[in-house]
């Protein structure tokens, strides 16, 4: 397999044969998937994938062209180091949820960083209604605290009415 690895990152319309269409093109030429990310935001499709053959950054902008053209879709592309089979295992989910307001993830995920929590995965939504909208957080990752440290420190945002919900995830392999 090459080493030649690439992040392509393509945002656009939410639309039925979106994937299809890109990793078709992908694999007529070739190229390689790694691991991927595709998820509806809104009205919108991001994808992220890992990419990996012979092509270089100007050849895969020309595989891709027709698909992004006929979509209305931006093309993002970056050179990578592949760092595959190197999965990590969360230990931890924190679920948080309250009244929409600027600010929230980020004094979660502060609060998170500052006891050494490694994100692994983070998903928002906005729910409720447009008058009074929620804000609902899932996050998994390592923590080498206890939930109880953890707990303490995301303490203020329950004082600030916000739900916080931490909770240990057990992992069986074999």
């Amino acid at each position: 397999m090459s080493e030649n690895w690439r992040m392509l990152t393509l945002i656009g319309r939410d639309a039925p044969g979106i994937v299809a269409a890109v990793t078709g093109a992908l694999a007529d030429s070739g190229v390689t998937l790694g691991e991927t990310s595709m998820l509806r935001l809104g009205g919108n499709f991001t994808i992220m994938m890992m990419v990996s053959g012979e092509a270089d950054e100007a050849r895969l902008r020309a595989l891709l062209a027709p698909v992004i053209e006929a979509r209305g879709m931006c093309l993002h592309v970056d050179p990578i180091e592949a760092r595959l089979h190197e999965h990590l295992v969360p230990n931890v989910q924190v679920s948080v949820s309250g009244a929409d307001r600027v600010g929230i993830v980020a004094q979660v995920t502060a609060a998170l960083a500052e006891g050494g929590f490694n994100i692994l995965d983070l998903d928002s939504d906005l729910a409720g209604t447009e008058a009074e909208p929620v804000y609902i957080l899932l996050i998994t990752g390592i923590a080498t605290e206890s939930v109880e440290q953890i707990e303490q420190r995301l303490a203020p945002l329950r004082a600030g009415g916000v739900s916080v919900n931490v909770t240990p995830i057990e992992t069986y392999i074999g």
